[in-house]
């Protein structure tokens, strides 16, 4: 199994099936969007004792911050936790497949919180059938239809999903 999908697209799977298409796609509008501004400040003001932090593995994942026993991933909120943890069990997956066995742990600083996630066999399964799914929806000739979720109005492409609406 090929493994060249980045973690955020796993994020989006989770997320948003048409955000996901649309980044794949190359259409990608976060780098101007106010919450990603604020998560990577967040991301370059947290946990400033650790000695690594984005490690990009392969050009594929980018990992937030890395040490003898962890992979780490700051998040500003729980709010998406399901696609906050499927991200960190594949980058656990992604490393376990170099030979690199390590644990996970998620951390939301704004909430003073912290989870320890393990990559288990059963995760190796998911994983594995989340890889294909995502497969299908970034090779399938047209965009997922619009589906409006409760967020949508904070997300980076609100306005090109819905722009024929306002």
């Amino acid at each position: 199994m090929r493994l060249d999908i980045q973690g955020i697209k796993v994020h989006y799977y989770f997320v948003c099936k048409r955000k996901l298409w649309l980044f794949s796609k190359g259409i990608q509008l976060e780098s101007e969007h106010e919450k990603v501004a604020i998560g990577q400040l967040l991301h370059e003001h947290s946990y400033k004792r650790v000695q690594m932090k984005e490690k990009m593995v392969d050009d594929v994942i980018k990992l937030d911050l890395v040490d003898d026993d962890y992979v780490r991933e700051v998040k500003m909120s729980s709010k998406m936790e399901k696609a906050d943890r499927m991200q960190l069990l594949y980058y656990l997956y992604y490393l376990k497949q170099m030979g690199i066995e390590k644990k996970g742990k998620l951390h939301y600083p704004k909430e003073k919180r912290t989870e320890e996630i393990e990559l288990t066999s059963e995760n190796e399964v998911e994983i594995e059938k989340l890889i294909k799914a995502i497969n299908a929806i970034q090779y399938q000739p047209t965009a997922p239809k619009v589906k409006r979720l409760p967020y949508c109005s904070s997300c980076a492409y609100y306005s090109f999903c819905f722009a024929q609406e306002e």
